[in-house]
């Protein structure tokens, strides 16, 4: 079994910085850290490896310096790692990455097939839960999103059992292999990395590729000339003026502090207690 776990290195949210004409996030002199989500991915791949056996290979797409994030999978117990570097990929949305982590994953999977691709849900930089889908259909794999749990694996019959969240409940879904799964936060306890992994880590060569060397058959489709995304303004929201009203409630009972309560809205908002009155009139 051959899983691919595509994790991302991201700026530390505390301290993201936005470049003021491009909006795109300044990541040079801000500490970096693996997107927190991709972690239980690759902690779930780490688990069905050490029960099935087999493979996994940790892929990212950005800088040079995102080898760190790629070392420190390694540290927990990943098998290998690639990383996508090349200038055309900068300035990427989620339609260019995951065209670039497509075309990664099919050239690893030339290698040894691939089976399973994990990815969190989303990233804390971008948020748009997008990248994981773009990947499963520019593949063509069968993608199982918000996934909460693994139920079984079946490598014979080439099947997979999982929980996913879904609004109001538990959906439990099977499809056959190879396909995409994103895991949810919470999911799982992330291990710590055991010594001989570590300094196997360090002294590891991370695969290093190019556009042309992962197999990019368009530059036109990476980068900025390949995200039709654009970001027109980032701002900060501006503090609201008006303060907030407080309300005493020691020494008070519910009522008194309910009828407190409907003192300051009705005295805030002069038409509210008339419109609320004709309302009930009207029922």
């Amino acid at each position: 079994m051959h899983i691919v776990v595509c994790i991302k290195q991201v700026p530390d949210s505390a301290q993201i910085r936005v470049h003021p004409v491009t909006n795109t996030i300044m990541r040079q002199g801000v500490p970096t850290i693996i997107n927190p989500y991709d972690l239980f991915a690759l902690e779930e791949a780490l688990r069905l490896r050490d029960k099935m056996g087999g493979k996994v290979t940790v892929l990212t797409m950005g800088p040079p310096m995102a080898d760190e994030s790629l070392r420190k999978a390694l540290g927990l117990g990943a098998d290998a790692a690639v990383l996508l570097t090349d200038r055309f990929f900068a300035g990427s949305d989620t339609l260019a990455t995951s065209y670039a982590l497509a075309a990664g994953i099919r050239k690893i999977g030339e290698e040894e097939p691939v089976d399973i691709v994990f990815t969190g849900k989303q990233t804390i930089d971008g948020d748009t839960a997008q990248v994981g889908p773009g990947i499963a259909k520019r593949l063509g794999l069968n993608q199982l999103t918000y996934v909460a749990a693994i139920r079984s694996l079946d490598l014979e019959n080439r099947s997979i059992v999982v929980e996913r969240r879904a609004e109001g409940g538990v959906q439990v879904l099977s499809t056959g292999l190879p396909c995409l799964i994103t895991m949810l936060e919470g999911t799982n306890s992330l291990r710590r990395g055991a010594m001989d992994d570590m300094f196997r880590a360090s002294r590891a060569t991370i695969a290093t590729w190019s556009a042309q060397q992962a197999g990019v058959d368009d530059i036109a489709l990476c980068g900025l000339r390949g995200s039709p995304t654009v970001v027109k303004k980032v701002f900060a929201p501006q503090p609201r003026k008006e303060k907030a009203k407080m309300v005493e409630t020691a020494g008070k009972s519910e009522a008194e502090i309910a009828q407190a309560t409907l003192d300051t809205l009705f005295s805030a908002n002069p038409k509210l207690e008339t419109d609320l009155r004709k309302l009930a009139a009207a029922s």
